[in-house]
C-alpha cells in the first residue's frame, strides 16, 4: 500500500480498517530498518527530497493550481485557500526546512542520563523512536513535507493522511519524499500517504490501537475534536489556537502597536495568530486608541467591550462569546483588563493553552507573567506569530502539542522520540 498517488472508491469500514492494518504492517517493517538507520543516511535522505523538491517546482504548482481551484468550485474561504497554497517561496522553504533539519544533532541513541545505583548497576536512559506516526491534517500541503522529513530524522514511519483538498498536492510531495528515501537506500514506505479520500480511513486509524503508536492531527477545531474524542491511539494535539496579548502597564506604545498589528494580520490563518488582545486599564488612554486604529486602518475587523468601541466609530461591539473564538480571519476581540492578576484569569478562562505573549518592558511584570501563565508557549515583547517549529529553530514542526504528556509546544524531532533504559552489571543478582 505504499504510495501511488490514486485515489480509490469510498471504502466499507472493513476495506478501511483492512487498508491501514497493511499501511501499518508496511510501515512498522521500515520503520525498523529507519530507526535502525545512521544518521548519516538519514540526512541524505532529507537532503535528496529537498533536491527533488526543487527539481518538482513546476509539477508541484500545477498540482497545487488544481487543488485550489477545486476548493474555489467547492467553496472553500479565502482563508482556508491561503493554507492550501504554495508559491515557489513557500516550496523553496520546505526545502530548506529539509536541510535544517538534516542539520539537527541525532535525536536517536542520545544519552539523556546515566547514573550508578549502590547494587553496581549502571543505568543509561537513551532515546530512541516512537514507531508508526499517523498525521492527519487538513488544508496545509506543507504538513506533508514537514511531517514526513521530521519522521525520517527521528527514525519513525509515517502514515499521513491530507485533507481532500489538498490530495492531488499532498500525494505528489509524499512520493517526492520517498524519493528521497530510495535514493539514501531507506525504505521508501517509511513515508506513505492515504490512496483514499474517504473519511472512514481516519476511522481505521483513530481506532489502530497496536499498529499505530500515536496520531497528530493538524487541522481545525472539528477535525481535531472528533480525533480527540474517537482515537484509541495516544494523540499529540491543539484544539484551538486561541492566542493573546497582554499590553501591561510596562508597555512601550509603539513596540505594542507593531506587535499587535502583526500578531493578528500577518497570516490569520494560522494557530498563532493573536485572537484576543487584553489592555491594562493602567495604559487604556494611551495605548487603546493607536492599537485599535492600527489594526483598523491594516484591515482588521475589530469587536471590543465599551471602552475599545469609544476609540473609533468602526469597532464592533463585542458580545460575550468573541472573548474565546478562534477567528482564524482579519477579526480580533480586544478589552480592557484591571490588572495582571485579571489578564491571566481571562487567559485561563478563555485560553486554550497555546500562545500568550505580554508586551511590557518592566523585567518584573514579565517574569511574573512568564512565570504564572501555564501555556505551551509563554512570550515577552514578542509577536504570537513566532509559535511555529521553525521560528524556534527546529527546521519544521508537525503541530504546536497543548496537553501535558510527553510533547508540549512545537512538536520536532526531539518530540517525536521516546526513550528506554539499557542497564549494565557485572554478575549482580537482586537480594
Amino acid at each position: 500500500m505504499t504510495n501511488d498517488n490514486q485515489q480509490i472508491a469510498p471504502l466499507t469500514e472493513q476495506a478501511a480498517a483492512s487498508l491501514i492494518t497493511t499501511m501499518a504492517a508496511e510501515a512498522r517493517a521500515a520503520q525498523h530498518s529507519l530507526g535502525q538507520s545512521d544518521n548519516a543516511a538519514r540526512n541524505a535522505a532529507l537532503i535528496a527530497a529537498a533536491a527533488a523538491l526543487r527539481a518538482s517546482e513546476a509539477d508541484i504548482l500545477s498540482a497545487n493550481q488544481r487543488d485550489r481551484a477545486r476548493g474555489a468550485d467547492t467553496g472553500l474561504t479565502a482563508a482556508f485557500i491561503d493554507r492550501l497554497t504554495l508559491t515557489p517561496d513557500s516550496i523553496e522553504a520546505m526545502a530548506q526546512g529539509l536541510e535544517v533539519i538534516a542539520q539537527l544533532d541525532d535525536p536517536l541513541g542520545a544519552e539523556l542520563a546515566r547514573w550508578t545505583v549502590p547494587t553496581g548497576l549502571d543505568i543509561a536512559r537513551v532515546a530512541t523512536a516512537l514507531g508508526v506516526i499517523g498525521v492527519i491534517y487538513e488544508s496545509r500541503p506543507n504538513v506533508t513535507v514537514d511531517a514526513a522529513g521530521l519522521c525520517i530524522k527521528s527514525g519513525n514511519a509515517a502514515l499521513l493522511r491530507c485533507g481532500s483538498d489538498s490530495q492531488n498536492t499532498s500525494s505528489l510531495l509524499a512520493s517526492l519524499m520517498q524519493s528521497g528515501l530510495r535514493e539514501a537506500g531507506l525504505p521508501h514506505a517509511s513515508i506513505q500517504i492515504m490512496p483514499t479520500t474517504d473519511r472512514r480511513a481516519v476511522g481505521a486509524m483513530l481506532a489502530a490501537a497496536g499498529e499505530i503508536d500515536v496520531i497528530i492531527p493538524r487541522g481545525g477545531k472539528g477535525l481535531v475534536g472528533r480525533v480527540q474524542q474517537e482515537a484509541r491511539v495516544p494523540v499529540f494535539a491543539h484544539l484551538e489556537g486561541i492566542c493573546h496579548l497582554y499590553i501591561a502597564p510596562g508597555a512601550e506604545r509603539q513596540m505594542a502597536v507593531d506587535i499587535a498589528v502583526n500578531a493578528k494580520m500577518r497570516r490569520v490563518g494560522i494557530c498563532g495568530a493573536a485572537e484576543t488582545i487584553l489592555i491594562d486599564k493602567a495604559v487604556a488612554d494611551s495605548h487603546a486608541m493607536p492599537i485599535v486604529s492600527a489594526l483598523l486602518d491594516a484591515g482588521c475587523e475589530v469587536r471590543g467591550d465599551a471602552v475599545i468601541t469609544a476609540c473609533d466609530a468602526r469597532v464592533i461591539a463585542a458580545a460575550d462569546d468573541d472573548f474565546g473564538q478562534e477567528f482564524l480571519a482579519p477579526i480580533i476581540a480586544i478589552k480592557i483588563v484591571d490588572d495582571m492578576e485579571h489578564a491571566m484569569w481571562h487567559i485561563s478562562q478563555f485560553g486554550s493553552g497555546h500562545t500568550e505573549s505580554i508586551i511590557t518592558s518592566d523585567d518584573k511584570e514579565a517574569a511574573e507573567f512568564l512565570t504564572h501563565v501555564d501555556s505551551a508557549i509563554v512570550m515577552h515583547n514578542a509577536s504570537t506569530q513566532f509559535a511555529d517549529g521553525g521560528e524556534f529553530g527546529m527546521g519544521a514542526e508537525i503541530g504546536i502539542a497543548t496537553g501535558r504528556l510527553h510533547a508540549r509546544g512545537p512538536v520536532g524531532v526531539t518530540q517525536l522520540t521516546s526513550f528506554k533504559y539499557i542497564v549494565r552489571g557485572n554478575g549482580q543478582k537482586r537480594a
